[in-house]
């Protein structure tokens, strides 16, 4: 285990470095100059001389592969840098946001956990049935339906028209019900599917078939026995959501006004604040790592016969 953990993460410090690699290069292609977007917004005329003043104040006159070299130590010091637009640290920006996408994200996946679990089990043990046939159009439309115009249709019937949740912005309980079910919904139609299938696999095994046979009651049969050895294929697709999620919801953060990182990435993009879409960038790549490493450890737990140092 240990070996394994160690190479899972001496792994990270190539994969960082392709990602700031291919950030910064994709970055400096992009049209638009930070100097001039930067004067325009501070309402100040973006003369030749004030933009030159300003890129050379930046440092973005300076060659790509300097610039790189520059991001890239301070990087590895744990500086990645201050924002062009708000001038505070680029860590402190994202971790200020960290906590509502946190939110976001543990509610969503609960609202999603809520729907797909119980969805997916009645669909495998009333195969064909209506519940079954239920479960599949319901799963069709949550995987059909964009993630805006439900999110926009919520706001319009429970905010609009009943007056029940607010519009947007971050607050108390009421202010994440919808934007948690907007993402959670999605979400909950893949896993459902998902979990039915791995269930109707395990179902069908002769362990199971034991199981019973000792006469061992019906709830433990599928609690203990066959829930756990047919989640093994949602705990890989879970890994993934979790890091996504984790990185910001841009869609659902951005209609609902939710101060996350993935909005803040948005924003950053449009004004063209290198350091920040550096370092969410990086960021994201730590995320999605560490996902990944906790889905490999989760294996072990739900499967003991699985050996991770046995794995290539």
């Amino acid at each position: 285990m240990k070996q394994y953990l160690l190479k899972r993460l001496l792994w990270l410090i190539p994969v960082m470095l392709g990602v700031s690699v291919i950030t910064f290069a994709l970055i400096n292609l992009a049209p638009g100059d930070p100097a001039e977007l930067m004067l325009r917004a501070e309402g100040m005329e973006p003369t030749r001389e004030a933009v030159e003043a300003l890129r050379r104040e930046l440092g973005l006159n300076d060659p790509v592969h300097v610039r790189y070299a520059r991001w890239l130590w301070n990087a590895l010091h744990f500086d990645l840098g201050k924002s062009f637009r708000t001038g505070r640290p680029v860590a402190e920006e994202i971790f200020s946001r960290f906590p509502a996408t946190l939110e976001l994200t543990v509610a969503a996946l609960g609202v999603m956990v809520l729907l797909a679990v119980p969805a997916g089990i009645l669909a495998a043990l009333y195969r064909h049935a209506l519940l079954d046939h239920l479960s599949r159009i319901c799963a069709l439309l949550g995987a059909s339906l964009p993630g805006f115009w439900l999110g926009l249709m919520l706001i319009y019937l429970f905010s609009v028209k009943l007056g029940i949740f607010p519009v947007m912005g971050r607050g108390g309980l009421n202010h994440l019900v919808l934007p948690a079910v907007t993402l959670g919904f999605g979400m909950a139609a893949v896993y459902a599917r998902l979990l039915r299938s791995g269930m109707l696999e395990v179902l069908g095994q002769e362990y199971i078939r034991a199981a019973r046979a000792r006469g061992l009651r019906e709830r433990w049969v599928i609690g203990r026995h066959a829930l756990k050895n047919a989640l093994l294929p949602a705990v890989t697709l879970f890994g993934m959501s979790f890091g996504h999620l984790l990185g910001g919801s841009v869609i659902v953060e951005t209609i609902f006004a939710w101060p996350g990182v993935g909005k803040f990435a948005v924003d950053s993009i449009f004004n063209r604040d290198y350091p920040v879409i550096q370092g969410y960038a990086l960021f994201m790549a730590v995320v999605f790592v560490v996902a990944n490493l906790m889905v490999d450890l989760a294996y072990g737990l739900l499967d003991p016969r699985i050996r991770l140092e046995g794995r290539r």
